[in-house]
């Protein structure tokens, strides 16, 4: 059945909305060889040339899992870096290694960084910030996280944002209300919103206890499923989509690895899911009130290059939040799913795409 979104209520939700996720980025208060075993690239820059100072510095940057949002954080990352004069192939070498998802080659990929001395290590989301915080944790090299929600929780942080050493960074904390109001307000029906997980990840553990404290102030029931691997996703979605009316996604990857499969079965059901980003938005869920990962990735590249100037110590410099959000629209998912979209509710979204890319 198709359903019909009233301009007015769209008009206020985007109001509303507005306010709660357009305050910009803020201080939050509140080396390697290629590895035998790891899945990864092993790319580096091209030969750098050396700076006037004959200074050429070398970040290992380590990426726990390959998929857009992440490599998203990997581009900013760069941006930010050359716009403080930082720039790959003059005065700066980057040693790029993905763990493809697996915790002890994340551990192995920090470990040998370390070995070979590298002036920074970057770390892509919470394994690889972890596993990169412990091995430099008897050395002077700084670690520069990214990607991550929750800092305290993850260990690398304290409860007034400190840092608990020569590590910072950025957190992706997601916009739950913003979420929660657009879900509400394109499918005003819903009772039940469902969210797959892994149970492993700290980040999704912090994310759902913020959807678990406010999805009754918008009339929802939460259903959860925590999974371990990606082979887990074909039957926790058979299972889930029998419970809910729509699924909602995190910043959690293993899940967003598997996203085809997980729209693949809502869709077979009829149900939507909401992305949390951009990415996931382009390649097949239906909206997201989400953030901007190259724009995260810009924002922590700054911040490593305030450590390479010498302004700041990592260990001095609180962890970081990007607090603003947008709306993305996919109109071939709506379509799909027989959803009519307000046209003067599309009009304000940041970006639309009218094309479900292949993954």
């Amino acid at each position: 059945m198709k359903k019909k979104i009233a301009s007015l209520i769209f008009a206020t939700v985007l109001a509303v909305t507005a306010m709660g996720c357009s305050s910009g980025a803020s201080s939050s208060s509140n080396a390697s060889s290629e590895s035998s075993t790891a899945s990864s690239s092993g790319q580096t820059s091209a030969e750098a040339s050396e700076t006037d100072d004959g200074k050429v510095y070398t970040i290992g940057i380590s990426q726990f899992a390959e998929h857009g949002s992440l490599d998203n954080c990997r581009e900013g990352f760069l941006k930010g870096l050359e716009s403080e004069g930082f720039v790959e192939g003059e005065n700066l070498e980057i040693i790029y290694e993905n763990a493809q998802a697996d915790t002890g080659t994340a551990g192995q990929i920090a470990s040998n960084f370390v070995s070979n001395g590298v002036d920074m290590i970057c770390a892509i989301a919470t394994v690889s910030a972890t596993s990169a915080y412990n091995a430099a944790l008897k050395t002077d090299i700084p670690v520069i996280y990214t990607a991550l929600t929750d800092p305290v929780v993850a260990g690398l942080a304290n409860e007034d944002g400190t840092p608990v050493g020569n590590v910072t960074g950025t957190s992706d904390k997601l916009p739950v209300e913003a979420q929660l109001q657009m879900i509400r307000e394109m499918l005003p029906d819903a009772k039940t919103i469902g969210i797959l997980y892994t149970t492993s990840e700290p980040n999704s553990e912090s994310a759902i206890a913020d959807y678990e404290a406010l999805v009754g102030d918008y009339g929802f029931e939460l259903e959860t499923i925590g999974i371990n691997t990606t082979a887990d996703i074909p039957l926790a979605m058979d299972n889930i989509v029998t419970k809910v009316d729509c699924i909602t996604n995190l910043t959690d990857n293993t899940v967003v690895q598997g996203l085809a499969t997980e729209v693949s079965k809502a869709t077979e059901a009829g149900i939507p899911v909401f992305g949390s980003e951009i990415e996931q938005v382009k390649n097949g869920c239906l909206a997201a009130e989400g953030l901007d990962f190259v724009s995260l990735g810009e924002q922590t590249g700054r911040m490593a290059a305030k450590v390479l100037k010498g302004e700041a110590e990592a260990s001095e410099m609180n962890f970081e939040t990007i607090t603003e959000c947008g709306l993305y629209v996919n109109t071939a998912v709506a379509e799909k799913l027989g959803i009519t979209l307000d046209e003067e509710y599309i009009s304000n979204a940041v970006e639309t795409f009218d094309t479900i890319a292949e993954q």
